[in-house]
């Protein structure tokens, strides 16, 4: 089946992950100009959840390692039924989750790091039919921060989100409060797994069982 053009993306090419000249890679560089060069994080339009994400579902999940980072790609459902089964710790943020009527589908994508032997998910891409968004996570000051994604603007959310991962993974986990991850990337790593991470994103949307996702959901959140 077609990807809809997508190809690993330049920053996460051999090539532009050698060191550049003087000794500095496209990471170092982020580094550093991190402090005091880059914009602060803009909060407009941002939903501060009052609950962290609902779990991914293990056994509809395929994992992908590119150490210090997993990335996980799930299909999911969510609706009433499956938001009142989940169990969700809480969070600082003061805003509500989407109430009755929602039903929603769709491919996600997770971006874990691996702290302390502990597998932390701190970026969620939920590229959903209806209501597509992603989410900064941060469990270290028990934040779920949800952005709405504009697909007028970015067009298909699955190939923005495998974008967005393959180019913006150290800025995204920064804004995350993943810094000491940002310090630990691979990007070479990360380009090596892209590839298997799209083809799964692609066979979840296209090839899915949702009946089978619904019964897993239940069953686990029970």
């Amino acid at each position: 089946m077609g990807h809809r053009g997508w190809a690993a993306p330049p920053l996460a090419s051999p090539a532009n992950c050698a060191m550049l000249e003087g000794g500095q890679g496209p990471l170092d560089a982020f580094l550093a100009v991190k402090e005091g060069e880059l914009p602060m994080a803009d909060d407009r339009g941002v939903t501060h959840y009052d609950l962290m994400p609902i779990p991914p579902i293990e056994a509809q999940t395929r994992f992908f390692k590119a150490n210090p980072i997993v990335i996980g790609v799930e299909y999911r459902l969510l609706d009433e039924e499956i938001a009142a089964s989940s169990e969700t710790a809480t969070a600082r943020g003061s805003d509500m989750g989407p109430g009755a009527g929602m039903d929603d589908r769709g491919v996600s994508l997770h971006v874990y790091a691996v702290e302390g032997g502990e597998k932390l998910e701190h970026l969620r891409f939920d590229c959903f039919d209806e209501d597509p968004h992603y989410h900064y996570v941060s469990w270290k000051d028990r934040t779920n921060q949800m952005v709405h994604i504009d697909v007028a603007a970015v067009g298909d959310p699955v190939d923005w989100a495998l974008d967005c991962i393959g180019t913006r993974l150290p800025q995204m986990l920064d804004r995350a409060g993943a810094e000491e991850t940002v310090k630990k990337l691979d990007l070479i790593a990360l380009q090596t797994i892209l590839p298997r991470v799209t083809e799964a994103a692609y066979q979840a949307r296209f090839n899915s069982d949702e009946q089978a996702v619904r019964i897993s959901a239940l069953g686990e959140m029970d």
